[in-house]
C-alpha cells in the first residue's frame, strides 16, 4: 500500500509529497528498496548518460545493497558515481565503516570505476581529523553538484529516535544550515566521531529514499512523516527536489497506520 502526505512546508513548496509504501516483512521491503534503486540510477543513466547514489549503512541499507547485488537490472557500473551519506572515523579496516560493509555486500562485486567511488576518509587515512576529512568530502560533494547538477539518488536508514546519517536530534549538525558536511563529535551511538552529510545536502538529491524496519522505529516514522520537526526527529527533513519514499514494512508503519484509521 502507498499514501500521499506532504508535510513538507516549512522546507518550501518546491519539495514534493511523501510517498509511503508498506510491505509484509524486512525482506519484501529490500526486495522493493532495491527495485526502485535499480529503477532510479537506470533512468538517470538513461537521460543523463551517468547517474550518482549516496549510500548509507545499517542492517536495512546493507540488506538493500544485497538485494542490489542479486537483481542489478541494467545499471550500467561503470557510469555509476557512489558516494556516502554518513562515515564513522574509524580506521580504513574497521567493521563498523559503511564504506566496508557496502563493499562486501555490493561494491567489490560488480564493475564500477574506481575513480568513480567517494568514500568519506577513514581516521588512519590522509587527514588527522574528522573536521579535515569532512573539507575535503565537502570539496567531493561540491564537484559532483557542479558536473552533474544533483544527486540521483540518496538512499537513508533510520535510528529509533529518527536520526539519519550522522545527523541525531537536537544537535549542531542537524542544525547546520548551510555546510554540506560536518564533523560530528559525541554521537548517542558508538563511535561517537563521524563524519556526515547534512540536511542541505540531502536536499540536492532528485530522490531520496528511507529504508526502514522494526517496531521500535514505528514512532518515529509516524512523527516524521506527520510533520514532525527535523530538529525533533532528523527524518523529516530528508525530501528530494522530485520525490520522497518511504519503504518500510508493517511494523514500522505500525503508529503510521493507526493515524491513518
Amino acid at each position: 500500500m502507498s499514501d500521499h502526505i506532504d508535510v513538507h512546508d516549512e522546507l518550501g513548496a518546491e519539495f514534493p509529497a511523501n510517498t509511503v509504501e508498506v510491505h509484509d516483512d524486512a525482506d519484501g521491503l529490500a526486495d522493493a528498496a532495491a527495485e526502485r534503486f535499480v529503477d532510479v540510477i537506470v533512468a538517470a543513466q538513461a537521460e543523463r548518460g551517468t547517474a550518482s547514489v549516496s549510500l548509507t549503512g545499517g542492517s536495512d541499507g546493507i540488506r538493500l545493497l544485497e538485494r542490489v547485488r542479486q537483481n542489478p537490472g541494467a545499471i550500467d557500473w561503470s557510469k555509476l558515481y557512489v558516494y556516502w551519506g554518513d562515515e564513522r572515523f574509524v580506521p580504513a579496516d574497521d567493521p563498523d565503516r559503511n564504506e566496508l560493509q557496502a563493499r562486501q555486500a555490493l561494491l567489490d562485486f560488480v564493475p564500477l570505476d574506481p575513480a568513480h567511488v567517494f568514500p568519506i576518509a577513514a581516521s588512519d587515512g590522509t587527514y588527522g581529523s574528522p573536521e579535515a576529512a569532512a573539507a575535503a568530502y565537502a570539496q567531493a560533494i561540491h564537484a559532483e553538484l557542479d558536473e552533474r547538477g544533483e544527486i540521483d539518488l540518496t538512499v537513508l536508514g533510520m535510528g529509533p529516535e529518527g536520526h539519519i546519517d550522522s545527523l541525531f536530534p537536537h544537535s549542531p549538525a542537524i542544525r547546520e544550515q548551510h555546510d554540506y558536511v560536518v564533523a560530528v563529535h559525541d554521537c548517542p551511538k558508538p563511535p561517537p566521531t563521524r563524519v556526515s552529510l547534512t540536511l542541505p545536502a540531502i536536499h540536492r538529491s532528485r530522490h531520496v529514499m528511507l529504508v526502514v524496519s522494526g517496531t521500535g522505529k514505528a514512532a518515529a516514522v509516524a512523527a516524521a512523516v506527520n510533520g514532525a520537526s527535523p530538529d525533533d526527529v532528523p527524518s523529516a527533513g530528508a525530501v528530494g527536489i522530485e520525490s520522497t519514499t518511504w519503504v518500510v514494512d508493517e511494523a514500522a508503519a505500525a503508529d503510521l497506520l493507526l493515524d491513518e484509521e
